[in-house]
């Protein structure tokens, strides 16, 4: 398990292209017959990625949490960013279909992962300490809360997909969605947002393999960009904003934890005022 210390605004002024990815980018979560994880510091957040091509994988403890089983004190969310595969939790099994999400509560003892190999599953996970179990639940995409976003106007028209939050799959405090954004629309939100009580983390995927997303992070006055390809991950702390735009349409995992579940609970960064 990675490691990722937190960070504070006043660290990014300083900071090269390269301490901005070491610190912000997770850009190698999936390998073939891995399961790979990433803990942050900020909301102790752990980041995961697994894929089982063709066989089955394992979801244990690992001494960074100082568990005996991965979901001992934790919750996770897992969306499946590839092709259809099966996830069993405690002899349970969930067939997920690209674009699916799982909820898993604390307490499950025993997870897995599983394809049929040319299926070529991409698991991901988004965890955060749990202090309630709450049911395990699959939800299916356009399944959750369907949000229309947006215009094609300002190339943002987008669909998004809330399943774990407030008002749709219960969980301690993990609030995860997918969104898709339509033909012709980059731009994954627009004015940018913080969100001083939680951490937030997109994965970004159905990136065609020669466009790239330009990630905007930091403060409003003094923002940064990364540079982020398919399947790859920002972490984006609660004193930052995010937000970023293709080189084409795309999709994204978002999922958050930390104060609060509501949603709109956020503070804009109007255009005018990005520096």
């Amino acid at each position: 398990m990675e490691q990722r210390y937190a960070t504070n605004p006043a660290q990014v002024p300083g900071m090269t292209t390269a301490d901005l990815r070491a610190h912000y980018l997770v850009p190698d979560l999936f390998a073939p017959g891995e399961i790979r994880t990433v803990y942050t510091h900020h909301d102790r957040i752990v980041l995961g990625g697994a894929v089982p091509a063709g066989g089955s994988l394992s979801l244990g403890g690992y001494p960074e949490i100082r568990s005996d089983h991965f979901l001992e004190h934790r919750e996770v969310g897992i969306v499946n960013v590839g092709g259809t595969g099966t996830v069993t939790a405690d002899g349970v099994d969930y067939e997920m279909v690209k674009g699916a999400c799982l909820y898993l509560g604390r307490g499950i003892r025993d997870v897995s992962f599983a394809d049929e190999g040319d299926a070529g599953a991409h698991f991901y996970l988004f965890s955060a300490p749990a202090h309630t179990a709450y049911p395990a639940a699959l939800v299916s995409p356009g399944e959750g809360t369907v949000r229309e976003l947006g215009d094609q106007l300002t190339s943002n028209r987008r669909t998004l997909n809330q399943y774990i939050h407030e008002n749709g799959v219960k969980s301690c405090q993990v609030v995860m969605g997918v969104t898709e954004l339509h033909p012709g629309s980059m731009w994954n939100t627009m004015p940018a947002h913080t969100h001083d009580r939680r951490t937030e983390c997109y994965l970004y995927f159905d990136v065609p393999e020669d466009a790239r997303v330009i990630h905007l992070l930091g403060e409003r006055e003094e923002t940064r960009h990364l540079v982020v390809g398919d399947r790859q991950a920002i972490i984006s702390p609660s004193w930052s904003l995010h937000s970023g735009v293709g080189t084409a349409s795309y999709s994204f995992v978002w999922a958050m934890a930390g104060e609060n579940q509501a949603f709109d609970d956020m503070d804009a960064a109007p255009v005018t005022d990005l520096r």
